[in-house]
């Protein structure tokens, strides 16, 4: 399983650890990595991702999993994110 979000692409970021006597050496910084699971009101489904703790703030802030897919961008969202959100966009042609 992949350390990335669904819905924003965070991802695993490199630095360094310093100790006390100032010797480097490298590190990963994980992402805050949650499995949720989010309701589309459109399609009236319920959605299991794996999405950052910043991404599911994000997601709160623009009003829902609806809105917040009709504004993101398609090359930080997953595959399984893109089918769900080719979904909601072609309910909301249709209505």
């Amino acid at each position: 399983m992949s350390r990335v979000c669904e819905l924003t692409g965070k991802g695993p970021t490199t630095g360094n650890t310093i100790s006390h006597a100032n010797n480097k050496s490298r590190r990963r910084f994980l992402p805050n990595l949650n499995d949720v699971t989010l309701i589309s009101d459109v399609l009236g489904k319920s959605f299991k991702l794996r999405v950052s703790a910043a991404g599911l703030r994000s997601v709160d802030h623009r009003g829902g999993l609806d809105a917040f897919l009709a504004k993101a961008k398609d090359d930080e969202l997953s595959v399984n994110a893109l089918k769900i959100k080719k979904e909601i966009a072609k309910v909301q042609a249709a209505a």
